[in-house]
């Protein structure tokens, strides 16, 4: 049976809208919680973490929900229908108390001319207290004040300079004193009066709640409409479809400039609303070419007919009375570890880029991300067809050292390295990592998924979202402790998890691909595409 790419792509059109709107929320909220409120990171990376503190309960749960459900528009569609709109709504509102806090700092916003003095006045006025010296290194905590001799002397620093090649560029000196002291600012702003913050995290709250209500919902549905041994190939799609809608919002931001120093202070109203038209225009097109009930049906009449629904150590016993192995049952946890592993070291990157781009490299995150997001979309397809003849296992090894490797190298690179090595290495460590978290995205849910039966596809999805969850209520936390001692220490820390998610996958002997298998089904069937 061959892969009906063009069905995939359309049901691909949820994980396109997911993707578009996380793609947003992890780049923008962020910049938001610490530029706008002026929270610490280690705050910032706990109300980051919330959305997956939901999803512990909300994925499961709902997974589990729509597996029961009957519906003439099937199980999984009437989640993504109502959660996609009310997400996409609450996510515009989300710029009302945005828009709030800004206009209470307006009077540091300022960023060029005279203005821009009287915006370092005020902040110098406010005499914040921070931690770090005047060249911007970790120190004592003392307030501006101490830490330089004068106003004129702190109000003289400029937010750019013109390097040696003649290019104007971030001043280091804005980076790590000015940055810093225009959140302390902000803080302080909040701490007179916190009902915008107390806002946005009302608001920020029902977003989430109504993002996990269809996500798993959202992604069971691949399962739901395709074969066992094309799985590999259809998650392919999905994430290729899933990137796309991330490297859109990452177009839309380079466009915002939402990555620029000067920017920080920018209002989200319009991006966010464009987002949501995204969001709104990937479901209509869902609904427009979907049709759950009849493509899931026939997944299962051809599952029937090509005899895949029999586990791996029996050939009579039928999928729907199966109970796992305990070969099964320690495969499973160990997948479950791995997929805590690598995202507790994937999303303390992928959380705190934004504010990394800007403090440790000084370039625009948008940028880097973009190549990361273009180099997985180029990797999916021909990770999908590699996963087929190679396995999944092999293939989620080799993209673990590749993600690994990547990380450890852009550990090394700060604003003082080398603009040529900066600016060439840096994108191409992001494209390596793209391409490595593809092969893992790629070949990690099926192999979750091929220990299923086809009644319970959500439940073990949620088992999935479950283990990833897990790792991204921690890792933000975690992750900002030692984020607010130094920012460097990001990469090193992404680097460990990710090696030790290699240990735990090692050892996995189930869940993979069975070639000799799927040769037989599929050539039954009459295709190997």
């Amino acid at each position: 049976m061959k892969l009906n790419y063009k069905r995939v792509i359309f049901v691909g059109f949820a994980f396109f809208l997911i993707s578009a709107f996380w793609q947003a929320y992890d780049t923008i909220v962020p910049k938001i919680l610490t530029d706008k409120f002026g929270l610490p990171q280690v705050w910032s990376g706990a109300i980051m973490a919330l959305d997956n503190i939901f999803a512990l309960v909300l994925l499961p749960v709902f997974g589990a929900i729509s597996d029961k459900v009957n519906s003439k528009f099937g199980r999984r569609t009437p989640f993504i229908v109502i959660g996609a709109i009310v997400a996409a709504v609450l996510l515009v509102s989300l710029s009302i108390p945005d828009n709030a806090q800004l206009s209470r700092l307006d009077a540091v916003s300022a960023t060029e001319g005279e203005a821009y003095t009287e915006a370092l006045g005020e902040i110098w006025d406010s005499n914040p207290t921070l931690n770090i010296d005047k060249n911007g290194d970790t120190a004592k905590e003392a307030p501006l004040q101490e830490i330089y001799t004068s106003r004129e002397e702190f109000t003289a620093i400029s937010m750019t300079v013109t390097d040696e090649n003649g290019k104007e560029v971030t001043n280091p000196a804005y980076s790590k004193v000015v940055v810093p002291a225009r959140q302390a600012y902000a803080a302080s702003v909040t701490t007179q009066n916190a009902a915008p913050l107390i806002i946005f995290m009302v608001l920020l709250f029902f977003t989430l709640v109504a993002m996990g209500t269809f996500r798993s919902p959202a992604v069971a549905l691949m399962p739901d409409v395709t074969i066992k041994p094309l799985r590999s190939k259809a998650n392919a799609v999905i994430n290729l479809m899933g990137t796309a809608g991330g490297i859109l919002v990452l177009l839309l931001g380079t466009l915002f400039g939402t990555g620029k120093a000067k920017n920080a202070l920018m209002s989200y109203t319009t991006f966010f609303a464009i987002v949501a038209g995204i969001m709104m225009v990937g479901l209509a097109v869902f609904l427009w070419k979907v049709r759950e009930p009849a493509w899931a049906a026939e997944m299962q009449e051809d599952t029937k007919r090509l005899g895949l629904d029999a586990p791996a150590d029996a050939e009579t016993a039928p999928d729907e009375t199966r109970t796992l192995s305990r070969g099964e049952k320690i495969s499973l946890l160990l997948i479950l570890a791995s997929v805590v592993f690598w995202f507790m070291g994937y999303n303390a990157v992928t959380s705190k880029y934004s504010v990394y781009a800007s403090n440790v490299l000084d370039v625009d995150y948008n940028t880097t991300l973009l190549i990361a997001q273009a180099a997985a979309i180029v990797a999916y397809l021909p990770v999908g067809m590699l996963s087929a003849k190679l396995g999944r296992k092999k293939m989620i090894l080799g993209g673990v050292i590749i993600l690994g490797g990547s990380f450890l190298g852009a550990s090394f690179l700060s604003a003082d390295s080398p603009e040529l090595v900066k600016n060439l290495l840096m994108p191409t460590l992001f494209a390596t990592a793209g391409i490595g978290w593809a092969t893992i995205n790629v070949n990690s849910y099926p192999m979750v998924v091929e220990l299923s039966r086809g009644s319970d596809v959500g439940k073990y999805t949620g088992f999935y979202y479950t283990a990833s969850m897990s790792a991204q209520v921690i890792t933000p936390v975690f992750s900002g402790v030692f984020l607010d001692i130094s920012m460097r220490t990001l990469f090193p820390y992404a680097t460990v998890f990710v090696a030790l998610a290699f240990l735990t996958m090692f050892f996995v002997r189930h869940g993979d691909s069975k070639p000799e298998a799927k040769e037989v089904a599929l050539a039954a069937a009459g295709g190997d595409e």
